[in-house]
């Protein structure tokens, strides 16, 4: 996007959480100055500690839920938002916590459906480009005749479930993205995201990847809640801000896209890829599932593929070992401190 000043003003919700703080990163590699918005109520203050020192960097504590205008805000007087605006909006903001989903029914209710809309209007106040972080909940769980789902397929979930706020309203964030493009023409976009792992995720979460490789790490049983056959896809967190950000540039009017790996892994596979990496003793034991831990479908890529140039290209036995090291550094964090 061509603009007439030095640098872009971009905003992202949820940027101090696991994805969002990575977006933050390689936005500041990429010259802009970036606004951090986020309430630390499942991210950390740690995601970006790294960036506070940059000036083109600012993080405000603020609830989307509630109304605040960039304009009065001290702490952006320098990115001089009366006069220059937002460029770019990347929408992330979503209570995720597995083991606590129950204490954020009621945030991740509002944050999808009213912080949504409070995000949008200000995508519409000034005319901001606009990407919206959705997720592959929203075509249901696994479905034995469709492999892989695309872009097209309407998805079949339970919206009166204990999870309905999470997946249906991320159905609705979609829903209330595509009207302000059809009301306001506003070029906003639908990333679906599909299941993704790295550096920064909550450690001791319930968490697959993480959490396997803490317990591998100090040689505790590996829990999966699932059985033996618990398929997932795994996607390297470098490869969604990448997609996330070629989606960001990509033309006015391209809709939703799936963004995830089209590999089908069995997870006991990958949980005895991360014994065999860190050398670990530990054994694999399997659990009753959790209400956030379901199987999920594929993503058809082909639509990232074709328009964007994207595919994810971070080998899993890659992913899993920076991953390894990032826990390495952060595991003092499940013992509280």
């Amino acid at each position: 996007m061509s603009t007439p000043f030095e640098k872009k003003n971009v905003l992202v919700t949820g940027g101090a959480g696991f994805i969002g703080s990575h977006i933050c990163e390689r936005l500041l590699k990429e010259n802009n100055h970036v606004i951090c918005v986020d309430t630390f109520s499942t991210s950390s203050e740690r995601n970006i500690d790294h960036l506070l020192r940059f000036p083109d960097f600012e993080f405000l504590r603020l609830d989307i839920n509630e109304v605040f205008d960039p304009e009065t805000l001290p702490e952006l007087d320098r990115f001089k938002i009366k006069f220059q605006g937002i460029q770019e909006i990347y929408h992330l903001a979503t209570p995720m916590s597995v083991k606590g989903f129950d204490t954020h029914v009621i945030e991740t209710l509002h944050t999808n459906s009213i912080g949504t809309i409070r995000v949008l209007d200000l995508a519409k106040r000034y005319k901001s480009k606009f990407v919206l972080a959705s997720s592959s909940v929203v075509y249901g769980g696994r479905q034995k005749d469709t492999p892989l789902f695309d872009e097209n397929f309407r998805g079949i979930l339970d919206h009166m479930s204990p999870r309905g706020c999470y997946d249906e309203g991320k159905r609705f964030a979609e829903t209330a993205t595509q009207t302000y493009v059809q009301a306001y023409d506003l070029d906003a976009k639908i990333a679906r995201i599909f299941r993704t792992y790295g550096p920064r995720m909550p450690l001791n979460d319930g968490q697959m990847i993480p959490d396997f490789i803490v317990a591998a790490l100090e040689d505790r049983e590996l829990q999966i809640f699932g059985d033996e056959n618990f398929m997932t896809s795994l996607m390297y967190v470098d490869d969604a801000v990448s997609g996330l950000m070629k989606l960001m540039g990509a033309a006015k009017g391209l809709g939703a896209v799936n963004f995830g790996s089209d590999q089908d892994l069995r997870l006991v596979d990958v949980a005895s890829l991360i014994l065999k990496t860190t050398n670990s003793k530990a054994k694999i034991s399997f659990q009753p599932r959790l209400l956030f831990m379901t199987e999920l479908g594929l993503p058809s890529i082909a639509k990232a593929r074709d328009t964007l140039g994207w595919l994810p290209l971070t080998r899993l036995e890659e992913g899993l070992r920076k991953t390894i090291e990032y826990a390495k550094a952060h595991k003092f964090m499940t013992n509280g401190v």
